[in-house]
């Protein structure tokens, strides 16, 4: 009995000198903070932005001659590249915007009169767009119609069928367009983007020097162009 109660006093002493040894290592323990929250880049689509653009389109254009009926008809296509400028304001996930853009283009096509033996050829040479946008924005894709006002450069030429120039003259017609496009934020400030237009003019009659008479020319355009935009400011803001 003796023995152990010896065996338990020299238990009871070792626990006794391993109990500071052990609160040692539980306060040497290093505190591990929780990680920070995370922070979202959110696009933001406000502000300045300058951009080019290149497509095609085609222009259907219609000629009567006035008081005797329907010379015919024929679709002036082509290609054409042309700058941007404008503005842009978010509010929430709504995008609102106000642009102008001019464009060079190369739209032309021809047919041969139903009255006269002749051909009737139209190009168009240029156009520019005063348009207002609304949009809805994913985050860094935008999607938008826009509508204004239209003016467009024409050129209109009358051969004889067998291959000469008998007349020509040129008009600088006023109009309307509306449009949709879809905007993909690829990179801090730049953007590039599909965009569809219809410009849709009044009829205008149109003489000829040295011709008797008039042609009443109706004509609207359709076009689809690529885009790319730079935004000047900063591209995204920080949202927790």
């Amino acid at each position: 009995m003796k023995k152990n109660l010896l065996l338990a006093a020299v238990s009871l002493v070792a626990l006794s000198a391993a109990a500071p040894a052990l609160a040692a290592d539980l306060a040497a323990r290093p505190y591990t903070k929780a990680p920070p929250a995370a922070i979202a880049a959110v696009y933001d689509w406000s502000g300045f932005y300058i951009g080019i653009n290149g497509g095609g389109g085609s222009s259907h254009v219609t000629w009567d001659f006035v008081g005797v009926g329907r010379e015919g008809s024929h679709d002036a296509t082509g290609g054409t590249v042309g700058g941007q400028i404008g503005y842009r304001w978010q509010s929430g996930q709504w995008v609102f915007g106000v642009e102008g853009q001019g464009n060079w283009a190369d739209f032309s096509g021809d047919n041969l009169s139903a009255l006269f033996a002749t051909r009737n050829r139209t190009k168009m040479d240029a156009f520019g767009l005063i348009t207002g946008q609304v949009g809805y924005a994913w985050n860094n894709v935008l999607i938008y119609v826009k509508g204004g006002a239209a003016v467009v450069s024409d050129k209109y030429e009358i051969f004889d069928v067998a291959g000469p120039l008998l007349a020509s003259t040129s008009q600088t017609r006023w109009g309307g367009t509306v449009g949709a496009g879809l905007e993909y934020g690829f990179a801090p400030n730049w953007s590039v983007g599909v965009e569809y237009n219809h410009i849709f003019l009044s009829d205008k009659d149109v003489t000829f020097a040295g011709f008797a008479g008039s042609e009443r020319i109706r004509q609207d355009v359709d076009m689809g162009l690529v885009r790319l935009n730079y935004k000047f400011g900063g591209p995204m803001i920080a949202r927790y």
